[in-house]
């Protein structure tokens, strides 16, 4: 038995932020952004949304999606988490009116859906659970420094998410072989050094005084990032179409993590997949981390470029440094756009 996709559904925030506004406050413009980035425009939370928020909104159209009303668990994927404690899955879980079902949190960045796929694929065949809500969610412009030029212009908000349930390894929406890596000792690159255990924000009676604000936010060596996020992405990618047995031929779409429209490129380059069959939504979005491939599955799906029996190749890179693939025979399912 393996998991299949059987319902999606996404949320974006309705305040959208152009490159023309953010040059009014930093020193860029809107060319200087989207070629770097291919970014015009992303969505940012306000109006009192959150993570668990948008996660609800987005959880609650994958289940509509799905025809359901109940699962056995619920998994958030989020890098921008609410609170430190608790997670915020178990949260979503009651205002979904889901009642005591299991949930938890998972942190894998950017690619944190990918990784999530798999720990859900995991809780499904291990027989845990049936049926389970896998949504990733990012208020992640909360943590991003607004007067720094290099990542302010990067990175948007919104939730993602999906409904799978318990199937036939041959039927569609099944998931595929996963490839999943990391290396810890290159967790610098892209990292918010405050907050958790290792540097905390008040004296602590120790000699050690508060935390520089700088610290609070992300800071990313864009550089040696770029480079590793096409190595990777390309190498985990060729691994799953292997583990698959499936050729470049054989890939409809190529569904990438939406960070940087040069890395799309040059990871499709690398597989030598046409730029026709490579899914891009970065210049409306911006890069929203966790929430990232499931938005761009649903927009796709939406507008009816995605269509039933079509197969999908997933790919993720981010912090830790992390990546992950899969792959998907695109299931009979119904999307709605995203505001």
């Amino acid at each position: 038995m393996t998991a299949v996709l059987t319902g999606i559904g996404g949320f974006l925030p309705p305040r959208a932020v152009t490159n023309d506004d953010l040059s009014r406050t930093l020193d860029t413009t809107d060319d200087w952004i989207r070629t770097r980035t291919g970014i015009r425009e992303r969505r940012v939370v306000s109006d009192g949304l959150s993570t668990g928020s948008m996660a609800v909104a987005a959880g609650a159209r994958a289940m509509r999606s799905a025809g359901v009303t109940r699962v056995d668990a619920v998994v958030v994927a989020t890098t921008s988490p609410e609170r430190l404690c608790p997670a915020v899955a178990p949260e979503v879980a009651f205002r979904l009116g889901l009642g005591t079902v299991a949930a938890f949190d998972l942190t894998s960045a950017c690619s944190g859906f990918l990784y999530g796929l798999a720990t859900v694929s995991g809780l499904i065949g291990s027989g845990t659970a049936d049926t389970v809500l896998f949504i990733g969610s990012e208020a992640f412009t909360t943590l991003v420094n607004q007067e720094d030029r290099t990542t302010a212009p990067i990175f948007g908000d919104g939730a993602g998410a999906v409904v799978l349930r318990r199937g036939e390894p041959d039927e569609p929406g099944a998931l595929g072989p996963f490839d999943l890596g990391s290396d810890g000792a290159l967790a610098d690159l892209l990292a918010i050094p405050a907050g958790g255990s290792r540097q905390r924000s008040a004296d602590d009676g120790l000699g050690h005084g508060t935390v520089p604000t700088a610290d609070w936010y992300l800071r990313m060596d864009g550089r040696p990032l770029y480079a590793q996020a096409v190595e990777r992405m390309t190498q985990s990618a060729q691994t799953v179409l292997k583990r698959a047995d499936w050729s470049v031929a054989d890939v409809d779409w190529f569904v990438g993590h939406q960070a940087n429209i040069r890395i799309v490129r040059a990871v499709a380059e690398e597989l030598e997949l046409p730029g026709e069959r490579v899914a891009v939504n970065i210049d409306r979005v911006g890069n929203t981390l966790a929430a990232s491939v499931p938005l761009l599955l649903n927009d796709y799906a939406a507008r009816g470029d995605l269509e039933a029996g079509q197969r999908v190749l997933l790919s993720a890179f981010g912090a830790g440094l992390s990546w992950g693939s899969t792959t998907l025979h695109w299931p009979d399912i119904q999307a709605q756009p995203v505001n």
